[in-house]
């Protein structure tokens, strides 16, 4: 177990946080090992009473004698969370942030640490089903990538990149990505229920033809092109529908889509 022996202090105890904590605690934890801060206490208690973890409100007592520290604090309160940290945070510590779009220059100018991961979840991590792409300054060691690799294991798969700026286009594509298959599954439903079909019904449906093609997807280990030419046979009810979905401009919307995420997250992390 690469984190025998090691404290990992959450700083920001929201749904991610609770996510990975609950997954290292089925895998590479005990509670003893984990300290976690937050603004409200009441959130402190509820992690308390569920996992039996130590909890303060002072982010500072938090991180002072953590081995990794996981910064999970929205970007717009990371300039306020930075220096309550800084000047108790060991020399060779560790920080994971999975603020999105909070660039790694600025973790190193706000906390004097060197040693920095920056990585992008997806909501689905909440249920250990998600994927986390991840980069890593160069002095983080060998050890310390198990490390990360674990913490973010812990939410589902991960991905290692080798540069900064695939962050940007993983916030577009896997961190915004459900939310593009949400509006799908609505678009579906509502269709189901405009047929006849209750609601009930049309979701039920729709959410396992969802799950049931993404898991055929995965274990065919084909290309969806592939996949989606072995169910639309000439003339068709796929080959109708899909006439329409393609008259309709459908692949190009989603690109400008994921491409209007990429630019913003762009924005959102660029240097003041």
């Amino acid at each position: 177990m690469s984190l025998q022996g090691k404290t990992v202090a959450f700083v920001g105890a929201g749904v991610m946080c609770e996510a990975m904590i609950k997954g290292l605690l089925q895998t590479h934890l005990t509670a003893d090992q984990i300290i976690a801060s937050d603004p409200h206490a009441q959130r402190g208690e509820e992690l308390k009473q569920r996992y039996g973890l130590r909890f303060t409100l002072d982010n500072g007592a938090c991180v002072k004698d953590a081995d990794i520290v996981v910064l999970s604090v929205k970007p717009q309160v990371m300039d306020k969370v930075l220096p309550d940290i800084k000047t108790q945070l060991r020399d060779d510590v560790l920080i994971v942030s999975i603020a999105a779009g909070y660039r790694i220059n600025k973790i190193a100018a706000g906390t004097g640490c060197q040693n920095i991961v920056r990585a992008m979840p997806n909501t689905p991590g909440q249920i250990g089903a998600g994927i986390t792409v991840w980069t890593a300054t160069s002095s983080v060691n060998g050890d310390q990538r198990n490390w990360t690799n674990d913490i973010l294991g812990a939410m589902g798969e991960t991905l290692f990149v080798s540069e900064e700026r695939f962050l940007d286009m993983a916030t577009a594509l896997n961190g915004s990505g459900p939310s593009y298959v949400f509006l799908l599954m609505e678009a579906l439903i509502d269709a189901g229920v405009h047929m006849g079909f209750s609601r009930q019904d049309s979701q039920k449906l729709v959410q396992q033809t969802v799950l049931g093609s993404v898991q055929y997807a995965i274990e065919s280990g084909l290309h969806p092109a592939e996949l989606r030419n072995q169910v639309t046979s000439p003339g068709g009810t796929s080959a109708a529908a899909l006439y329409q979905l393609d008259k309709g401009g459908v692949r190009t919307v989603i690109s400008k889509a994921v491409w209007a995420a990429y630019n913003r997250s762009v924005e959102l992390g660029g240097d003041d």
